[in-house]
């Protein structure tokens, strides 16, 4: 009986969710407005029920229909969004010295602004002095410890070199499928030959070359309304996910690792202020870059999706931020795959640097820094841009430096409290890395970015 009633009430928050999408509210409205549904009814859950309890558990299982729902649908638009737009980006740029040049700057900078993410997280863990030898395994805790290490064994036995071999797309089908842990990069390697050749052929064959990027124009405008299509789904998502969240959490737990909670928004903020400070260097006012890209970073905090946000972090970087377009398309798309600061360069890093001392590492050794930031850096690659991707990442450094990666199972309690602040940095990271790029290379517009205009003025609907 209990358990129906629940179910009434989540039903008519999503009737209420609704309505506001009748009455012509923005999306980030709605996703605000869900966040705090989310919050209050799990709570009320806790407070009705208590933790852990019988009706809780079942009532979350029916919830999760929807959460998990949302989040499957995201990974089926990650390959198709990330293979179109990563062509598109390089047949949009024509010149085969610019691909080289725009895609070299935007990958360094990525790959540079997630070495200082790794050196910050060490800093951050060594501020708030975290270790993982305070921490308490639990029956949970335990659990996903080897569901983790049954499901990335593969990877676990692979040394580095190797690491490196799996990047490449073998068979891109399967890999297009995510039959691999590494499939992500593989498509994204994929997808550049494909572009490359295509502007081959655009050069070789103006008549088929026309066809080909017409084709690809039509391809991207399908996937983007697919992906339209799915974000419509977005607070209906995030009620269900934050419900789950809020009342299948044991707060005990929580206020055990707040410790780390709150040194990773620091180290957020502090990657958000290098960003800000690396765009004043190329002449960007970070005031007023703020204000443009803060739309975009509250959609990615709330949807959990790096991949989600493409197609608004390239209309913004276009048209708000004035970046060129192939380099909005690049930065964006590889931002999404690669170089994520928030969950491939924080939070790896502070891991490592908690679970170090446990095996008789010194956390403070140069040497020891020195690899981690490296292992960080080229384990970037390749990291779904959804959540769940900063675990992966996790694995990846924990399994290169023969640390135990049962521990990654430590903070299964607090995941999507700072995964939604870890999305929204990979964002910022990915328009710093085109805006940067755009000055370099003289592909800006300061006539849009000058503008007083307010992306909520065009805002995402379905």
């Amino acid at each position: 009986m209990h358990q129906i009633i629940n179910l009434a009430i989540f039903a008519l928050l999503i009737a209420l969710l609704y309505r506001q999408q009748k009455a012509d509210n923005t999306l980030s409205k709605r996703v605000f407005t869900s966040l705090a549904l989310g919050v209050l009814f799990g709570t009320a859950l806790q407070m009705f029920y208590g933790s852990g309890s019988t009706v809780i558990s079942e009532t979350l299982e029916y919830v999760n229909i929807i959460g998990a729902g949302y989040v499957s649908l995201l990974k089926m638009i990650i390959m198709p969004l990330i293979m179109v737009s990563i062509i598109g980006a390089i047949v949009k740029v024509k010149d085969s010295g610019s691909l080289g040049k725009i895609s070299g700057l935007s990958i360094g900078i990525l790959l540079a602004t997630t070495a200082v993410s790794a050196l910050i997280g060490i800093i951050v863990s060594h501020l708030f002095g975290l270790s993982a030898e305070g921490i308490v395994q639990g029956a949970r805790e335990i659990a996903r410890g080897e569901m983790l290490q049954t499901r990335l064994g593969t990877v676990q036995t692979l040394s580095f070199p190797d690491m490196i071999i799996s990047f490449f797309p073998g068979n891109p089908f399967a890999d297009l499928a995510g039959s691999r842990p590494t499939s992500t990069i593989a498509v994204v390697i994929f997808s550049a030959f494909i572009g490359v050749a295509g502007l081959t052929v655009i050069r070789t064959q103006p008549e088929l070359g026309a066809s080909f990027e017409k084709f690809i124009n039509v391809a991207q405008e399908v996937v983007r309304t697919l992906v339209r299509m799915v974000l419509s789904l977005t607070p209906y998502g995030v009620l269900a996910l934050m419900t789950k969240v809020v009342a299948g959490s044991n707060y005990h737990d929580i206020l055990n690792l707040i410790n780390f909670v709150m040194a990773s928004y620091v180290g957020l903020a502090l990657i958000l202020v290098m960003h800000l400070v690396l765009v004043s260097f190329v002449g960007v006012n970070p005031i007023r870059y703020l204000k443009k890209i803060l739309p975009v970073l509250t959609f990615a905090f709330t949807s959990r999706s790096s991949a989600g946000t493409i197609p608004l972090n390239i209309d913004t970087q276009v048209k708000k931020l004035g970046n060129g377009e192939g380099v909005a398309n690049f930065s964006a798309s590889f931002g999404a795959t690669m170089g994520q600061n928030g969950c491939a360069g924080l939070y790896p890093a502070m891991l490592a640097v908690m679970i170090a001392p446990t095996i008789g590492i010194n956390p403070l050794d140069p040497a020891f820094i020195l690899t981690l930031v490296a292992v960080v850096t080229v384990s970037s690659f390749g990291i779904a841009g959804v959540g769940g991707g900063a675990t992966f990442a996790a694995l990846i450094v924990l399994s290169t430096l023969d640390m135990p990666v049962a521990l990654a199972g430590l903070l299964i309690s607090i995941e999507p409290l700072i995964d939604m602040g870890r999305t929204a940095i990979n964002v910022s990271g990915s328009m710093a890395a085109g805006t940067i790029t755009s000055r370099l290379l003289d592909q800006a517009d300061d006539t849009l970015f000058n503008a007083d205009s307010d992306i909520d003025k065009t805002p995402v609907k379905a």
